[in-house]
C-alpha cells in the first residue's frame, strides 16, 4: 500500500461525490427530515431522548452502505477500477482510499444529524454526547466496510441494493430493537453477537440512559474490529469489472 495513492483515491471519490446532489442529499438531508417527522409525531414526549441515539447510529450504517456498494459497483461497471488495477495501484489503496472518502462523509452526516437533533430538535442525551457521536461515525464506517464488501457480490446497482436488506435487516431484527436479547430464543442470541449492529446500537442504548465512554468500550471495540473485518474481506474480494 502507498499513503499517496490511497489519498489520491479518497481525494477522487471525494470530487465525484462533491459534484453529485442527490447523494449529498440522500448523506445529510434525508436523515435529518426521517428524525425531524419523528420529532413531530411524538413531540411533548420522551421518545426522541430515549431512541433518537439510536436513529443517529442506524441512519449512517444504513445510508452509508446503500451509497458504498452502489458507488464502488458503478466504478467497476464503468470500468474505473480495471483501469485503476492495470496501474501500480494495490486493492488495499482502493478499499483503504474509498473508507476514507466515505468516512470522511460519515463524520460529517454525524455532526450535522446530532447537531440538527441536539440544537434544532432539542434531543437531550444523558450520556457523554460526543461518545454518540463517536459510535455514529463507527456506525457510518461500518457501513462503509460493508458495503465494500456486499459490492463484490452484485453485478447490477439493483444487486447492490438488494443487498441491503439481506444484510442490514436480519441485523435489526437480532440487535434488540424490538425485543431484548436476553429474552430472545436462545439461537437468535447467540446468532445476534455475531451481528455488528447488536453492539452498536448496544452502546448507543447505554449511552441513552447516560453510560460513558468507559462503560460502552467493549462495544465500541467490538464495532472497530467488524469495520477492520470488512474491510479486509473488501479487500479480499475487490473484483476489476462485474464480468
Amino acid at each position: 500500500m502507498s499513503p499517496r495513492l490511497t489519498l489520491a483515491t479518497a481525494e477522487r471519490v471525494l470530487r465525484q461525490v462533491r459534484h453529485d446532489p442527490r447523494t449529498i442529499g440522500l448523506l445529510v438531508g434525508l436523515p435529518c427530515l426521517v428524525l425531524w417527522l419523528i420529532a413531530w409525531m411524538f413531540e411533548g414526549t420522551p421518545v426522541l431522548d430515549q431512541f433518537g441515539p439510536l436513529l443517529l447510529g442506524l441512519f449512517p450504517l444504513v445510508v452509508m452502505f446503500l451509497v458504498t456498494s452502489v458507488a464502488t459497483l458503478r466504478e467497476r461497471q464503468s470500468g474505473t477500477l480495471e483501469r485503476l488495477m492495470t496501474l501500480p495501484v494495490g486493492r488495499g489503496d482502493i478499499v483503504i482510499g474509498y473508507a476514507l472518502a466515505f468516512g470522511a462523509l460519515a463524520v460529517l452526516q454525524a455532526l450535522v444529524l446530532t447537531g440538527f437533533a441536539v440544537l434544532v430538535l432539542g434531543m437531550e442525551v444523558a450520556g457523554a454526547l460526543w461518545v454518540v457521536v463517536l459510535v455514529a461515525v463507527l456506525d457510518g464506517l461500518l457501513g462503509t466496510a460493508l458495503g465494500l464488501a456486499a459490492s463484490a457480490a452484485a453485478r447490477t446497482e439493483f444487486q447492490a441494493v438488494q443487498m441491503m436488506p439481506l444484510i442490514i435487516f436480519p441485523q435489526l431484527v437480532t440487535a434488540g430493537l424490538m425485543m431484548p436479547r436476553d429474552q430472545m430464543p436462545t439461537v437468535l442470541e447467540v446468532i445476534s453477537r455475531a451481528m455488528p449492529l447488536t453492539y452498536g446500537l448496544e452502546a448507543l442504548q447505554d449511552l441513552a440512559a447516560g453510560a460513558g465512554l468507559h462503560d460502552v468500550r467493549g462495544a465500541v471495540t467490538a464495532v472497530a474490529l467488524f469495520i477492520v473485518g470488512a474491510l479486509m474481506l473488501g479487500t479480499a474480494t475487490l473484483r476489476r469489472s462485474t464480468r
